[in-house]
């Protein structure tokens, strides 16, 4: 009998869900909007401010995880914990919080991956510096193709570090993040 995902370690947590990129999916889109509208539904009752498809699953054309991220944003009204339960009794596992940030996933089994693998961010409303990256890779596919070579690079080093894969791309993200911002000012703030 295999262990639950609940009782490995974090080795064992990478090692049977280890960093892997595939080639551009369509059925990405889908996927996310699958999900949007699944949130949209259970969460009613939540002042959602905006639901957006981010990272690399959300830039044209580029290798990703075969993961669909989604960032959930609601009203500074709200209190994120209410969300936060609504959102694990629709099936999410809570992965990590910090002040005002909350990750879930949903999609790993004791077997490896499901067919689709989600891992969803909740936020206050403005702290959403993802959708300036994915716009700015979207709009710069130069850019967009040099930040999937640094991933292509990464995966052969970090198959089995997903902290490790992740921290390696933060100088990047960073730098493009501020180029969309001073580009794109106030894009996301009050919508």
């Amino acid at each position: 009998m295999r262990k639950k995902i609940s009782d490995m370690t974090l080795e064992e947590l990478w090692e049977l869900f280890p960093i892997f990129l595939v080639e551009h999916k369509n059925s990405w889109k889908d996927y996310y909007l699958e999900m949007e509208e699944r949130i949209r539904s259970e969460l009613a009752e939540i002042q959602i401010v905006r639901v957006s498809h981010i990272g690399s699953t959300a830039i044209n054309n580029i290798r990703a995880k075969d993961i669909v991220d989604i960032l959930l944003e609601v009203a500074h009204t709200e209190r994120l914990e209410n969300a936060a339960k609504r959102i694990e009794e629709m099936g999410f596992v809570k992965m990590s919080f910090s002040e005002g940030r909350y990750s879930f996933n949903i999609g790993y089994t004791e077997e490896g991956f499901a067919d689709k693998v989600y891992h969803l961010h909740l936020r206050y409303d403005g702290d959403n510096d993802e959708l300036y990256f994915r716009d700015y890779m979207n709009e710069h596919p130069q850019y967009a193709k040099e930040y999937e070579c640094l991933k292509m690079d990464l995966q052969k080093k970090y198959e089995h570090d997903r902290d490790g894969y992740t921290n390696a791309k933060t100088e990047f993200v960073k730098k493009y993040t501020a180029e969309a911002k001073k580009k794109y000012t106030d894009r996301f703030i009050g919508k």
